[in-house]
Parts: C-alpha cells; sequence; structure tokens
C-alpha cells in the first residue's frame, strides 16, 4: 500500500556532550541525519518526536524542546512528499543507542568537525560533482538536514 505524505515531518537533535546524533540513512532519501520522521498517526508533534528517536535508535526521551520550525521543499518516498512543514526539537536522552537495522545504516554521535566534512560532502553532491550512486554509497548530510544545520548554526 502506498503511503501518501502528510507533509509534517519531526527532527530531534540528541547531544551528548559535544556531540551529535547521527544516522545514515538505510532508505531514500539517502545521506546522514538526525532522527526523524513523519508525524503519522501521532497527535502531537512532541508525541512523533519521542516515537521516531526510539523507532529509529532506541533512546527514550528524558526532555525536550522546540528550537526551530517551518516548511522545506525536501522529498520523501511517500506520493506527493515534495515538502515539509519541519519542528525540530533538542531532546535530552536516555539509555544506549539501538538503532533500527530496517531503517539505518549506522548511528553514531559526530562532533562538529564530523559534521563539517559530511557538510562539505554535501557541497558537492549539491552542485554535481558526486553522482546519485556515489553519493547512495558514501552519502554527506542529507540536503534538508544541511540546511537546517545552516540555519541552527551548527555548520
Amino acid at each position: 500500500m502506498t503511503k501518501i505524505c502528510d507533509h509534517t515531518s519531526v527532527g530531534i537533535l540528541a547531544w551528548k556532550e559535544d556531540k551529535l546524533l547521527l544516522i545514515e540513512r538505510k532508505k531514500f532519501p539517502f545521506g546522514f541525519a538526525v532522527p526523524a520522521g513523519h508525524m503519522d498517526s501521532d497527535v502531537s508533534y512532541e508525541e512523533a518526536a519521542i516515537r521516531e528517536l526510539e523507532e529509529e535508535v532506541g533512546l527514550k526521551s528524558v526532555d525536550l524542546e522546540l528550537l526551530i520550525e517551518g516548511r522545506k521543499e525536501n522529498p520523501c518516498r511517500r506520493e506527493n512528499g515534495d515538502w515539509h512543514y519541519w519542528k525540530i526539537y533538542r531532546m535530552e536522552t536516555k539509555g544506549e543507542i539501538q538503532r533500527s537495522l530496517d531503517e539505518t545504516k549506522q548511528a553514531a554521535y559526530l562532533s562538529i568537525d564530523e559534521i563539517r566534512q559530511l557538510g562539505q560532502r554535501t557541497e558537492k553532491y549539491l552542485v554535481g560533482k558526486i553522482s546519485e550512486e556515489e553519493w547512495e554509497d558514501s552519502p554527506g548530510i542529507e540536503p534538508v538536514w544541511y540546511e537546517w544545520f545552516r540555519e541552527l548554526k551548527i555548520i
């Protein structure tokens, strides 16, 4: 059954000391991103953020704070999924990473320098210096997250 995009998404910034939790997506859209996803049947964006964090990396939310929100033109694999209204949260977490084997290739806390290096790869991809095949094999930051990280002054 084809899922229809609801155009609502959440993203979770989970910091551990000075490192940010990123996953590498196993499915389109490829790239490194924070745990994120659609609201689906959740009652609130906050509820969706807590659910996505647990689904993708097995962590529990201790506290969350809305950092930024807005519309971004970004594709997803759902029908009509070409834009999303995002709410991005900072979240305190507990537990150990237990990544979703279905949704992620890897999950780790990365330093700002490591994130900047991935961002440089994204810049090359966005100007056509990296093919789709090369990107899928060895991506940088997912383009929508590259935009959010720049707005949030992470990179």
